[in-house]
């Protein structure tokens, strides 16, 4: 979507104002979440794929992270690509999200370098534990700053850093990132989190892994998952491996076009279906809960044929 109304607000060709290195992932993220505005970004180097990069980009209430793979062609040509979309270089893909947005907002002006570097780590404290999580698929993680998991095994949650991102600790004593969906919250037998002092009593060993398989032959592409998952360095590292030369539509396109274009051909054609094999029809409903705890109410369409 263009924006035109944006002003010029940032120089993308003077790239030592927006490229921060290797800068990790939680670092980016804590580094945003302190900007109070929407499309303040930065640029670091991808920890899983060499020689890519990663967009991160303060939005509404969390940070998002949009890889961006660094193509050669068989002519040494070298392009840029975020999602479905290709440019020469990198100013030319900065200067494109400035005038468009990438999910809720375009790109605004470049994290202010010195925030970096004044932002240094602080001295080492004891970790306070917030709550217990269980895990409910395997996880095994795309940044260096990530914690693998293997489903079943516990985990002491110690910040709550984003809505989507907690920090936590294993059984080893290993902390790093971890994915909320992918966990469930252990409660006593009163239904409340279970106190700091006897959470470590209940994370118990990790899971054994599976004895057909080894352990690095897992995924965690199980479960459910946004649109924004064709925009993840994990997946579309995985789809490189499996797939080198599929390109993956962007989240923008199967949200605006394919899955708007399948929806109205899975109703034109219950429509018609209604309107020539239902001579009644009832009409019940149900309610669900998404995987992020958004509530729907279904209506359903019940007919003998």
């Amino acid at each position: 979507m263009a924006n035109p109304g944006i002003g010029v607000s940032f120089d993308p060709n003077d790239m030592s104002s927006w490229y921060f290195g290797g800068l990790s992932r939680a670092e980016a993220t804590k580094l945003l979440l302190n900007e109070t505005e929407s499309g303040v970004f930065l640029v670091r180097d991808s920890k899983t794929i060499h020689g890519d990069y990663v967009l991160c980009v303060r939005e509404d209430d969390r940070v998002s992270h949009y890889i961006i793979n660094h193509v050669v062609s068989a002519d040494g040509t070298t392009r840029f690509r975020i999602g479905d979309q290709l440019f020469a270089d990198m100013p030319a893909l900065l200067s494109f999200y400035r005038l468009h947005y990438l999910d809720t907002t375009p790109l605004v002006r470049p994290l202010p370098q010195a925030r970096a570097r004044a932002a240094a780590p602080p001295p080492p404290q004891p970790h306070q534990v917030l709550e217990l999580v269980i895990a409910k698929f395997d996880f095994v993680g795309s940044d260096a700053d990530d914690l693998p998991f293997r489903r079943g095994e516990r985990l002491m949650v110690i910040n709550r850093d984003e809505e989507q991102w907690w920090t936590a600790r294993n059984s080893q004593g290993r902390t790093g990132s971890i994915p909320v969906p992918y966990v469930q919250r252990i409660l006593d037998p009163s239904g409340v989190p279970y106190p700091p002092t006897e959470a470590l009593n209940q994370l118990g060993d990790p899971p054994s892994p599976p004895g057909n398989r080894h352990p690095q032959q897992r995924t965690n592409m199980q479960g459910y998952h946004s649109f924004a998952m064709v925009e993840e360095e994990e997946f579309q590292n995985i789809l490189k491996t499996i797939l080198p030369t599929y390109t993956l539509p962007s989240r923008e396109t199967i949200s605006s076009s394919l899955i708007p274009k399948l929806y109205q051909k899975t109703r034109d054609k219950a429509l018609l279906q209604l309107q020539t094999e239902a001579d009644a029809i009832c009409l019940t409903t149900d309610g669900c809960t998404s995987i992020s705890n958004t509530s729907f109410v279904a209506l359903i369409a019940h007919y003998i044929d």
